[in-house]
């Protein structure tokens, strides 16, 4: 199945970002759906009402010191005169706080959280230094999983229940819904809509050991015929190779060391330590939004990855060959 030109389009615009050195887009301050604009706006109130309180009190201390300055403060202080400070240094942060407290639960109540209607389901399931993602098919009864990257069409609602496979992480894409915790043992659930297309990174925003700032992730927003064209191929088994090249890397990954980890359906390699390799080729990224994903950097990564990611549970494969090498990368990146 080819891939449609809308999703062609905003996979090279997540990766041109990628080489600019700038990743995906990702701010608080432009919403691309109800939830996000709604913190939006709650992050402009706070960010207004934050730099209003600093010039004040930036007034109030210049006017303190220029009439210390001037000679203007009595030694001889009584209780009478307490009293300022008292409403400055209490009661006034305590309005502005309760204020400002009640603005973040009037706007957080304009967040959709209306569960009645269907919605596309996933599971994220948070790993160090990864992001998984699995959709049940209930109609073939079968599992799709993929990892670090999410496509949902736009201005439809999603659902997404959160799990972590080790330690604490917070899954977090600004401009479509808030931060939402992972906890061992536990499970969360969240529900957005993206009514803009587009290509917006998430983010891992608990920090959860050495590389929790490489643990990204990309929400593709795109129409609902690229959407579900899209989640056609992921619930699809890999397709057998058409090169002689390419059929080497096989043998290589699905008979070898590779195959302990990962998951590559329709072949014998059913790994469950690290990301579904099913359709790799097809993501924008690699490691997990560290790296574009192309022919030179899959060679780079299976070669030696803890040299690419410090840290990564993924060992360095110095038993293969280059030609063994450049084989498997053309595999992979032919797993679209």
């Amino acid at each position: 199945m080819k891939t449609p030109p809308v999703t062609r389009r905003l996979r090279l615009a997540a990766l041109t970002l990628l080489l600019a050195g700038c990743h995906a887009p990702m701010s608080v301050f432009t919403g691309a759906g109800p939830a996000g604009r709604a913190l939006s706006q709650l992050t402009w109130v706070l960010v207004a009402a934050s730099a209003v309180i600093f010039v004040l009190v930036t007034l109030f201390m210049l006017a303190a010191i220029a009439r210390r300055n001037r000679g203007g403060t009595d030694p001889d202080l009584t209780v009478h005169d307490n009293r300022i400070p008292i409403v400055a240094g209490a009661i006034i942060p305590g309005v502005v706080l309760l204020a400002l407290f009640m603005t973040s639960v009037l706007i957080e109540r304009r967040i959709p959280g209306d569960a009645s209607t269907p919605a596309e389901s996933f599971t994220v399931i948070g790993h160090q230094w990864w992001w998984g993602v699995e959709r049940d098919d209930s109609a073939s009864g079968r599992r799709a999983m993929w990892a670090n990257e999410l496509h949902v069409p736009v201005g439809e609602p999603v659902d997404l229940t959160l799990l972590s496979d080790d330690v604490i992480h917070s899954f977090w894409i600004p401009q479509v819904h808030g931060k939402i915790d992972l906890i061992p043992g536990d499970t969360n659930h969240i529900r957005f809509v993206a009514d803009r297309p587009g290509v917006y990174r998430g983010q891992c925003a608990e920090y959860c050991g050495m590389q929790h700032a490489n643990m990204a992730f990309t929400l593709v927003v795109e129409s609902p015929v690229a959407y579900r064209a899209w989640l056609s191929v992921q619930r699809a088994d890999a397709k057998p190779p058409t090169d002689t090249l390419a059929a080497l890397g096989r043998a290589q990954v699905v008979n070898g060391p590779c195959a302990t980890c990962h998951t590559i359906r329709g072949t014998t390699a059913q790994g469950e330590i690290g990301p579904d390799l099913t359709h790799v080729g097809s993501r924008v990224t690699l490691a997990a939004g560290t790296l574009p994903n192309d022919l030179a950097t899959m060679e780079a990564w299976v070669t030696n990855a803890p040299s690419l990611k410090p840290g990564v549970k993924m060992p360095a494969m110095p038993q293969f060959t280059g030609l063994q090498l450049r084989a498997i990368a053309a595999y992979l990146e032919g797993l679209r």
